[in-house]
């Protein structure tokens, strides 16, 4: 496996940096007209490789928590999808049929050959979306607090979940996810996103997902209840539920809790 994407364009690698304790590296990927940012986390040799998808306005800086955790048993990759976080605003609209369509020819360039892919809130739009299509590429899968709760499909009740999370998260969490909305992202690309995510029926293509699928849930997550995580769980031909004690942000809040079940549902293969 390369230890920097495989691209179109040459990559710009930064150096090693560390967070959470562990070491990884910044790259940046084109892939035909869009660029991705990627930060990999290098683990033992022979281990599993894991790719963590976030969701909308965010970026990769919430998953380091976790990305740290898991480096304990494999190579993380950690995606900023085109116009979050580093990744430059692309030049056209990007569904979410099409970040998934970029992130699976990121794996394809790298070789990376049945990884755990882990979405949370939008990017489980994301990762079901390219399991949907390519059913082969990954033989598990990792939900967290997905999206969106058909009975709360309105971007108006959206909104005020979101801003009721924002007192049940911490402040390091909020600060994260704060500033990546309103700096890194900013308002005109999240509205620009925001259509895809509202009209993508995640529940019309979780039936025809064959993987084995674990759907994890925080009792105190406002945008997600646990019923819809359940539904999810349901839909899915091999979907197992999880819930555990946090907010929206699971995996910032408590990502060895995260670690422990996504190990745990690998061990059950």
């Amino acid at each position: 496996m390369p230890n920097s994407p495989a691209l179109n364009t040459p990559t710009t690698e930064g150096r090693e940096r560390r967070t959470h304790g562990a070491a990884f590296v910044e790259s940046r990927a084109t892939l035909d007209d869009l660029d991705i940012v990627v930060k990999r986390f290098g683990g033992p040799v022979g281990g599993r490789d894991y790719v963590l998808v976030h969701g909308i306005g965010v970026s990769s800086r919430y998953y380091h928590p976790l990305a740290a955790e898991l480096a304990t048993t494999g190579t993380v990759w950690v995606i900023d999808l085109p116009g979050y976080g580093s990744a430059p605003k692309p030049g056209r609209d990007v569904s979410i049929d099409g970040h998934a369509a970029i992130l699976g020819r990121f794996l394809d360039a790298n070789g990376i050959d049945n990884p755990v892919l882990v979405g949370h809130s939008m990017g489980c739009q994301v990762v079901t979306a390219l399991a949907a299509g390519r059913p082969r590429l990954s033989d598990q899968l990792v939900l967290l607090a997905p999206t969106i709760n058909p009975a709360e499909r309105r971007v108006w009740r959206q909104a005020f979940n979101l801003g009721r999370d924002l007192f049940v998260e911490p402040v390091r969490s909020n600060a994260v996810v704060m500033t990546d909305y309103i700096f890194r992202c900013g308002p005109a690309y999240y509205l620009k996103q925001l259509p895809h995510m509202m009209d993508d029926h995640i529940e019309d293509r979780l039936p025809g997902i064959p993987t084995r699928t674990l759907v994890v849930v925080g009792r105190k997550d406002p945008v997600v209840p646990i019923e819809w995580a359940g539904r999810v769980a349901n839909l899915l031909p091999r979907g197992t539920l999880a819930v555990v004690g946090g907010p929206h942000v699971i995996m910032y809040t408590d990502p060895r809790a995260i670690r422990d079940l996504i190990l745990e549902h690998g061990e059950g293969a």
